[in-house]
């Protein structure tokens, strides 16, 4: 027997990042070919072929050679050694288009799989901005920024610059944001990046800590389950679809991600629940211990 870990470790960093490709190739397309690893990485045909003989030696019984598709096939009892599978690992990378981090050679699918996404409008500042952002969090240092807010009681343009301690760049599904903590009011906040319209890094380095940031640092757990608006057969399908075990949909996450989990998921946080079921599918279940980290995301 083989010991996964240790070939893992053994083998060298690039060398592995395409051993990961051939794995998540054969699996996900049923086989993998010389000329697949030469377009993903821009290989000359011998080195492919290194690269495929190398495979089926550290994990032997794993691919097949199989001459209908001038290629390997996955055995019977394949096993991943080198690439984590998880569909929520793998979509994103044939999504993107990518076999290793600086992506593909030439613009054909490196997988063969059609994708598409939503034409969503970029809220996103400029390289020089967010390189100020970037930075500021890497060295643990204060950001001077401007920032736009829409909020009420921080609209006052006379004074849009603000001193903040930024610790995490935070993907939404619908924006990008940092969380940072605020010295104007002594609390950490989320900063939306596209509302940031100048930042500086400045030499000073941050006093404040993630671990302060109770918000942040805290799990909460979320309970959602079927609108109660929906027939038997929908609600089924949803507690299928979202892989629930029981009537419930439980999601373990930060208090200060809470609104934006439920705004994502279009999520029903009405008490009576009286919104319309076809465009809120989910309704809240612990709306008493959720509300008082969320209650801008509250209906």
């Amino acid at each position: 027997m083989f010991s996964k870990e240790k070939m893992r470790l053994d083998v060298k960093w690039a060398t592995r990042q395409r051993l990961q490709y051939i794995e998540r190739m054969a699996w996900y397309t049923g086989a993998v070919s010389r000329s697949d690893v030469v377009r993903a990485f821009g290989l000359s045909d011998p080195a492919a072929t290194k690269d495929l003989k190398l495979y089926t030696d550290l994990a032997p019984g794993n691919l097949l050679y199989n001459h209908s598709v001038f290629g390997f096939v996955p055995g019977e009892r394949f096993s991943a050694v080198f690439a984590d599978l998880t569909p929520a690992v793998v979509l994103p990378i044939i999504a993107a288009n990518l076999a290793v981090a600086n992506g593909p050679y030439g613009a054909e699918p490196i997988y063969g799989l059609a994708t598409a996404s939503l034409p969503l409008p970029a809220r996103l500042p400029g390289p020089q901005t967010l390189a100020q952002i970037t930075r500021a969090i890497h060295g643990r240092r204060k950001l001077r920024v401007n920032y736009r807010s829409l909020s009420s009681r921080e609209s006052d343009e006379s004074q849009p610059e603000r001193i903040i301690e930024p610790h995490t760049l935070v993907d939404t599904g619908l924006r990008w944001h940092v969380r940072a903590y605020n010295e104007q009011r002594c609390d950490f906040r989320d900063f939306v990046l596209s509302r940031i319209t100048a930042a500086e890094c400045l030499d000073a380095p941050a006093e404040s800590s993630v671990q302060y940031d109770d918000d942040w640092v805290e799990m909460v757990s979320l309970k959602l389950g079927p609108h109660r608006g929906l027939d038997a057969a929908r609600r089924d399908s949803l507690l299928l679809d979202y892989g629930a075990n029981g009537g419930a949909i439980e999601v373990n996450v930060r208090r200060a991600l809470l609104g934006y989990v439920l705004q994502r998921l279009n999520v029903d946080t009405t008490p009576d629940h009286s919104l319309n079921p076809n465009a809120f599918q989910l309704m809240l279940l612990n709306r008493d211990e959720i509300e008082p980290y969320a209650a801008w995301a509250f209906y």
